[in-house]
């Protein structure tokens, strides 16, 4: 049985939503603590709803040492000092909505804070009623239970040993992060919780953090020798992680207003991410990561088109698309810093068949930032400080944030990439992603069509996307040449990623200039065959 309805006019919220994800720590400062806050999104929700996006994601904001700034949670059901209180929450939750915006949180169910009660209550005594709760296993305290390794530091065993109560317990991220144990029902019954406790509040939906990783193999069995130097969570591939997905999908599907489960899948193999959406009964939909490890290579996007259109659109599931996030590079950054490259790629996002997820600052043509040495505050060891600065509002040496330096540093050029300036520039790229977002809430085809692969010089990708009577074709030249497509000069063009054709929309030339996206429409509106 298919998740899915598109074309049936009851479709979910989430198949035609583009979806704006918040890095609170970046995103405004409203207290001069040099820390994004709830009040700087609150006050930021009108620059959301001017670019026309859907729905807000908020990296975590419940309490938290902040080892993993807020990946590792000790209190699910209350905010961080750090970014305001509840009451912000809730005034955000109402405002958003207010606007017509969604709001998801991040929930992160496979480990929680070494601070948690349940941690401190576990590693208090084996005798301990919660000390079932997360995954302790006896053994000798200088040979860890397996051969895992953790997220980070890299490398290292995802193992601690507890000499309170002479055992080791679990942990596939950070040793403040200990994994909890799902096979237990009272830790499924009290997570569950936690998701009642904010969907009560009004939250649309939630982006599940690694959401595969909840399910072990009991008998924690050592991966090969090749392995093993690999961060366990990336071979995290449970059946039993299926069954709890199913009773969450089940208490989600209990709430009128159809909230969504976003899963955080990292597996780097599309067939495995598409298990997660069950028989339409698991996720809703599933973050596919390869297409954001791909280079700027027709092939290899086409080849990313295919698969998720074979494992994922073919068996009635929704596909997810994502150029940048929190835990990676932004992709203006991997495709080299070119911004002609930067704008045909927002025209690649926001033009396939599924829900693409905007990175905040995505819109500015962001790249990450310099961070030094004597900067670094990523667990990681810095991987993931650069695509996490602060985003500039205004182009003054502060850039409308109220301290005198923020917790990292601003991205390259924020004295032009900023919000108010790129607001002021009409061929900026605010503007053009605000234009083509205007181009996609306009056209059923852009947003809940289906996507037909066309033939195409070579370095050249293009789909038609058709719902009903409406069709749009689009266009991507990944190449530093011009691309000659003669057979559709029958088409007007809608959006040109390329400034210079902006100012002359019209009759599509046949001529797709150097690294150029354009969506094409019919003229007078009529399907006809290409």
């Amino acid at each position: 049985m298919s998740a899915r309805s598109a074309g049936t006019g009851n479709e979910p919220w989430w198949e035609s939503a583009v979806v704006y994800q918040i890095y609170p720590r970046s995103f405004r400062d409203t207290t001069g603590n040099g820390i994004g806050d709830l009040r700087g999104i609150i006050d930021g929700l009108d620059h959301l709803v001017w670019l026309g996006v859907d729905a807000l994601w908020l990296s975590p904001v419940f309490r938290s040492p902040m080892v993993d700034h807020g990946y590792d949670v000790s209190d699910y059901c209350d905010v961080d000092p750090l970014f305001g209180s509840l009451d912000d929450l809730d005034e955000l939750i109402h405002k958003s909505h207010e606007r017509a915006l969604k709001v998801l949180l991040d929930w992160v169910p496979n480990h929680t804070s070494d601070q948690h009660p349940w941690f401190q209550e576990s590693r208090s005594s084996r005798e301990d009623p919660r000390r079932d709760w997360y995954i302790w296993r006896d053994g000798d305290p200088d040979t860890p239970p397996n051969n895992w390794t953790r997220a980070f530091p890299f490398g290292e065993p995802a193992w601690s040993y507890d000499e309170n109560t002479g055992a080791w317990f679990l942990h596939l991220f950070s040793p403040e992060q200990p994994d909890l144990n799902w096979a237990n029902p009272d830790v499924r019954e009290a997570m569950h919780d936690t998701l009642r406790f904010w969907l009560d509040r009004g939250v649309d939906g939630f982006r599940m953090d690694v959401i595969h990783g909840i399910g072990k193999n009991p008998a924690l069995p050592d991966l090969s020798d090749e392995l093993a130097v690999i961060p366990a969570t990336a071979f995290n591939d449970e059946p039993v992680t299926h069954e709890y997905l199913r009773d969450i999908r089940v208490l989600l599907d209990e709430y009128p207003t159809r909230p969504v489960a976003v899963g955080e899948v990292y597996l780097l193999d599309t067939a495995q991410v598409a298990t997660y959406y069950g028989d339409g009964d698991e996720l809703h939909l599933a973050f596919n990561f390869p297409p954001m490890f791909s280079f700027w290579d027709a092939g290899m996007w086409r080849q990313n088109i295919t698969t998720a259109q074979d494992l994922i659109t073919a068996a009635g599931n929704w596909p997810t698309w994502v150029l940048s996030n929190h835990d990676n590079p932004r992709h203006r950054t991997r495709y080299g810093g070119d911004e002609t490259i930067a704008r045909a790629a927002a025209v690649l996002l926001l033009t396939l068949q599924g829900t693409p997820f905007l990175y905040a600052g995505e819109e500015l043509g962001l790249e990450d930032a310099d961070v030094p040495p004597e900067r670094i505050v990523d667990p990681s060891g810095g991987r993931r400080d650069g695509c996490r600065a602060p985003i500039p509002w205004t182009p003054d040496p502060g850039h409308g944030w109220e301290g005198p330096d923020p917790w990292l540093p601003f991205p390259p050029h924020s004295d032009r990439l900023n919000v108010a300036s790129e607001r002021d520039d009409p061929d900026s790229m605010l503007h053009f992603y605000r234009a083509l977002l205007g181009v996609r809430h306009g056209s059923d085809a852009l947003r809940l069509g289906s996507l037909d692969l066309l033939d195409a010089p070579d370095g050249v990708l293009a789909w038609r996307r058709t719902h009903e009577e409406d069709e749009r074709i689009v266009l991507v030249n990944f190449t530093a040449g011009s691309q000659d497509i003669d057979r559709l000069t029958d088409h007007g063009v809608e959006i040109s990623s390329d400034a210079t054709r902006a100012a002359t929309v019209g009759v599509f030339d046949g001529v797709l200039r150097p690294r150029e996206a354009v969506i094409l429409s019919p003229l007078g509106g009529v399907l006809r065959d290409v």
